[in-house]
């Protein structure tokens, strides 16, 4: 479907997918909650060709016309700080991460994270919406993370996360070489090291964990692989490729004896399909650590 904003509304040209369909097929399709869907529907926050209706039959070529954002709620104070932006359109923003910040901040007071940049950057381009990140990553870990701008979609991104249809790999660095041209997996539970906070290890009874990797190239005692995950846990690929014997470069905690200057490892793909316009998003960060 063609979208259009408008303030903050969207447009939103209904096309042969919902022809002769409800529009509660859509609010579904969306994810919105029973409350979302109240509120709207008590607002009369949407209108289809102009006129309200609390669920008329769509068609074809018709406008629905919704409250689709909100305002910003100052969640994060800017810190005017560049930041890398991959993609952009009017329902989300993709932003390459560096290394040594947090996605946002773990303290209200503090402000340097990469959303509170990301708040910055809305308020220079005139945008009044929340910040809204859909996934994290950890602190040393670079790479790309989504942004919702549009409220009406980020029910849908957030499920979308949940049932793996967002699609994200990384790449890291790794101690030794490994055999090219197969992918391998790893299924290790997680749980927390008893003798270090900031640590995870393998222990049996802790959280599913699973890793897939292959590697794509060996350079002298190294090995470049690209990892993609079944499961999200902390410090995951870190702890599983260490677990094998192939530990990552730059890793302070898992490889302390490295001397490689950062955490080799980088958040590299994503790819997903936007909900109302069904465009495929596929995006690559490149990197260089060998």
């Amino acid at each position: 479907m063609r979208i259009k904003k408008q303030g903050h509304h969207l447009l939103i040209t209904i096309d042969q997918e919902y022809d002769q369909r409800p529009l509660s097929d859509l609010w579904a399709d969306l994810h919105l909650s029973r409350k979302t869907i109240h509120l709207l529907k008590q607002n009369k926050d949407y209108k289809v060709n102009h006129a309200f209706s609390m669920n008329p039959t769509l068609h074809t070529n018709d406008v629905l016309d919704v409250l689709a954002y909100e305002s910003d709620d100052e969640m994060y104070a800017p810190d005017f700080k560049e930041i890398d932006i991959v993609y952009e359109d009017d329902l989300i923003l993709v932003v390459n991460k560096p290394i040594g910040i947090a996605v946002y901040p773990d303290d209200p007071h503090k402000t340097d994270s990469l959303s509170n940049r990301v708040s910055a950057y809305y308020m220079t381009q005139g945008y009044d919406i929340p910040v809204r990140f859909i996934h994290r990553l950890d602190n040393d870990t670079s790479g790309l993370v989504i942004y919702c701008k549009c409220h009406l979609i980020q029910a849908y991104l957030d499920y979308s996360l949940s049932v793996k249809k967002i699609h994200r790999e990384y790449l890291a660095c790794v101690e030794g070489n490994i055999h090219t041209n197969k992918e391998y997996k790893i299924e290790q539970n997680l749980g927390k090291d008893r003798h270090d906070p900031a640590k995870m290890r393998i222990h049996p009874k802790g959280i599913h964990a699973v890793t897939y990797y292959r590697c794509i190239e060996n350079k002298d005692d190294h090995a470049l692989v690209r990892c993609r995950l079944d499961t999200g846990r902390k410090h995951q690929i870190r702890v599983h490729m260490a677990s094998i014997g192939h530990p990552l470069l730059g890793d302070k905690l898992y490889n302390s004896g490295s001397k490689y200057p950062r955490l080799a490892l980088h958040a590299a793909y994503i790819q997903f399909i936007e909900p109302i316009t069904h465009q495929v998003i596929d995006l690559e960060s490149p990197i260089e650590f060998i």
